[in-house]
């Protein structure tokens, strides 16, 4: 496994330049830059592309941050942000495919905005929450609805083995500009599903580190997702559920595309 930069069509190997564990190179962006001018190693369409960070130590997930989806949910507004985890088994890269599991059809979407930590922090300000931001990425909170509600809590339908996708890559804070002017997207083979501004989140990006800094020290490689906007399949009627041979697209502005195929348990490899 390494990691690099994406140059054109093409990846600069800067894992096997520098030898060093991704979690440092997050750290220390500046590492990066001494090779950004470098000629690319490897072509993009010969590689597979993992997760930005493939083993995450934790990865925060946030429920109900959209207005829009908590009203076509029925739920009241949260006082405060909703976490559950998601453990990095449950999700795949850029073109790989999301697993929809023998035991349940009601497998959804969630286009969300991840967020990566770079710079560790404990009750970090909101003022300078954005100091400790690595980076942005595109995610897929697939979601397995009936087993999500077996209980009050989230996580049996959110951790499926590799139900869930995270990419295509990782984009730096300098290359984004201003997280809250982006705008999210999710296609369901094509079809526009969801759509929204990134700065419709109830609570954003800021908010989101500061108060998760408060429950435990923030450190590189943690990555929240920040929720999902209206238009999930469970909310429609009827239902809209994922099914083999769709292809569920995740594209925010500056960020890319996440595309990923959707097979059947049984028939995955």
């Amino acid at each position: 496994m390494s990691y690099g930069i994406v140059k054109d069509d093409g990846i600069i190997d800067v894992g096997a330049r520098l030898g060093l564990p991704l979690e440092a190179v997050l750290e220390n962006a500046s590492l990066l830059a001494r090779y950004a001018n470098c000629a690319a190693e490897l072509m993009l369409g010969d590689v597979t592309l993992l997760p930005p960070v493939p083993n995450s130590g934790r990865i925060i997930c946030v429920g109900l941050n959209y207005r829009t989806h908590i009203e076509e949910t029925g739920n009241a507004v949260p006082l405060h942000p909703i976490l559950f985890p998601r453990y990095p088994s449950s999700l795949v890269g850029q073109g790989a495919a999301m697993i929809r599991p023998k035991v349940s059809e009601r497998f959804d979407y969630e286009g969300e905005l991840a967020v990566i930590i770079g710079k560790p922090g404990r009750h970090v300000a909101a003022e300078r929450a954005m100091d400790h931001v690595a980076g942005y990425a595109c995610f897929n909170d697939g979601s397995i609805r009936d087993f999500q509600r077996h209980t009050s809590q989230f996580l049996p339908g959110k951790n499926f083995d590799r139900s869930g996708g995270f990419g295509p890559w990782l984009v730096t804070p300098d290359e984004v500009g201003d997280v809250n002017a982006l705008h999210l997207t999710t296609r369901l083979n094509g079809s526009v599903v969801q759509q929204s501004g990134i700065d419709d989140l109830l609570f954003g990006v800021e908010a989101l580190i500061a108060y998760v800094s408060q429950i435990w020290e923030i450190r590189p490689g943690d990555v929240i997702a920040t929720g999902t906007t209206g238009g999930v399949g469970a909310a429609r009627n009827p239902p809209l559920w994922m099914k083999p041979g769709d292809l569920i697209e995740v594209e925010i502005d500056r960020l890319g595309i996440l595309s990923n195929p959707i097979v059947d348990e049984e028939t995955a490899v």
